[in-house]
């Protein structure tokens, strides 16, 4: 058995007990909470601070990013190229209220620390995030995610991130597997590849 059917098969046994002892028990929402929490760090890392660099950290991510993305995987309108299954599969099993406590959870956990790269490609990727690519009608990626990449309001925390997931992304957003993200749509459309790896990579670097 896969490492991703076997998780899925854990985390739908997990609440699958915890909906046939209800009656018994009555178990709360944190008890269903913690046990997909337990099934989620066998990807994302313990507390959220993924340690495979094609998967994100979770780990201080906005909670109602986190609420939205969990919410648009479970109505099959947004995939991943390599998990799109597993994701929609694992999402499925979620109702609202465990959507909003992990995502609690995973907010206030201490984000994972960044990571050193190639110091020319930080220093490209640091000049778009910052100002943009006025030429070309890039906007400056601080101007959504905030000057320290922490995230604002519905725009995610990207400080410390994956670079192999981030440049994953930013290609996505040209691909259909991420219809909502209509702004980074348009403003990935502008940037060269070697621009989207070193914007991944000074990301990675925060």
């Amino acid at each position: 058995m896969s490492s991703a059917r076997t998780m899925f098969t854990l985390l739908a046994g997990a609440l699958l007990a915890c909906g046939a002892t209800r009656a018994q028990d009555t178990p709360t929402d944190q008890d269903v909470v913690r046990r997909a929490i337990h099934v989620c760090a066998s990807c994302h890392g313990e507390e959220g601070r993924s340690k495979t660099p094609a998967i994100p950290s979770l780990a201080g991510q906005k909670r109602d990013y986190l609420i939205a993305q969990l919410k648009d995987f479970r109505s099959q309108t947004r995939a991943e190229a390599g998990t799109r299954a597993y994701m929609w599969g694992i999402s499925a099993l979620l109702d609202n209220p465990t959507i909003f406590g992990l995502s609690e959870y995973y907010a206030v956990q201490a984000p994972a620390p960044g990571h050193s790269g190639t110091p020319s490609l930080i220093a490209i990727g640091r000049k778009i995030y910052t100002d943009g690519i006025s030429d070309r009608g890039v906007r400056a990626c601080a101007s959504c995610h905030g000057d320290s990449a922490e995230g604002t309001a519905g725009f995610p925390r990207l400080a410390g991130q994956h670079a192999t997931y981030l440049h994953a992304q930013l290609k996505s957003f040209g691909s259909k597997l991420r219809p909502h993200g209509v702004v980074m749509q348009v403003e990935t459309s502008f940037l060269k590849p070697s621009e989207m790896r070193a914007v991944a990579e000074y990301l990675q670097s925060l």
